[in-house]
């Protein structure tokens, strides 16, 4: 008896240290309930047509900044600027086949609108399309400058060299590199002080005071819509935008970190 009990502990332990291993299986279902909210990063994808809303990207890789409060923008739907705007806000989403590319007419002195740099303005439902004209090669004038700015009320009359570095900005005017020349939003920049202090009184200009800049593509007018302080690291007021605009910028005397920002739109 006492051998027959050995014997099937030994069989025991031998299906025990045969039999393989298996993991516990389990499912844990996701969290539900008042106190859970929604996912934020949504990428819906709609593919019927039946007035769902339109296929966006509403993700947190695409975020919106705000137009400042009490600006002549900020009451309009779906307004504000991108945060990144080199994302690609300039391009045709490939959710929407029936958009259509809308040729410029042609510019005096420049063979064509695509030779300026500017292939066209998207149009279709695919929301706003932000302008962006290129610095090519012809559009220089022979003195080697891109425009002129000119601003009555302070009898500002300068002409606008390509790069903001110390060099280009002791011959006059800077234009922002990789900002827009033409269409949408063109970035310059001026000293505040010193022989060439063509900005120097920029910040007392006033709503509604003019600024006209000349290029080879024409001249445009633009109305003063506001005037701030802005931080010297802040490049939210380089972003590209749907409407016309020229953004003046110069140095706060005695104030390093920060910027004189005077914004214009077009005057229609």
């Amino acid at each position: 008896m006492k051998r027959l009990s050995m014997f099937f502990l030994l069989v025991c332990l031998f299906v025990l240290c045969t039999v393989p291993a298996s993991a516990l299986e389990y499912t844990i279902e996701a969290p539900a309930g008042a106190e859970f909210a929604q996912p934020t990063s949504v990428e819906p994808v709609i593919t019927a047509d039946r007035g769902e809303q339109s296929n966006m990207d509403l993700s947190k890789n695409n975020p919106i900044v705000a137009p400042t409060f009490g600006s002549n923008t900020s009451y309009l739907p779906d307004s504000g600027e991108p945060l990144y705007p080199f994302l690609g806000a300039n391009a045709v989403p490939q959710t929407a086949p029936n958009a259509a590319v809308i040729p410029l007419p042609n510019i005096p002195g420049v063979s064509s609108a695509s030779n300026a740099g500017n292939s066209g303005v998207v149009a279709g439902p695919i929301g706003p399309s932000y302008g962006y004209t290129e610095v090519t090669q012809d559009m220089y004038y022979s003195g080697g400058y891109l425009g002129r700015v000119k601003i009555p009320a302070l009898g500002v009359n300068v002409k606008v060299y390509e790069g903001t570095d110390s060099e280009t900005l002791a011959k006059g005017a800077g234009h922002f590199e990789d900002t827009s020349i033409w269409e949408g939003n063109i970035c310059i920049a001026g000293h505040n002080r010193g022989t060439n202090c063509y900005f120097g009184e920029i910040h007392t200009l006033k709503t509604g005071d003019t600024i006209t800049f000349t290029t080879k593509a024409g001249t445009r007018t633009y109305s003063v819509v506001s005037v701030s302080k802005v931080k010297e690291t802040d490049t939210s007021t380089l972003s590209r935008t749907v409407e016309n605009r020229i953004t003046l910028f110069t140095c706060v005397r005695n104030q390093s970190a920060y910027r004189w920002c005077v914004r214009a739109v077009e005057d229609k």
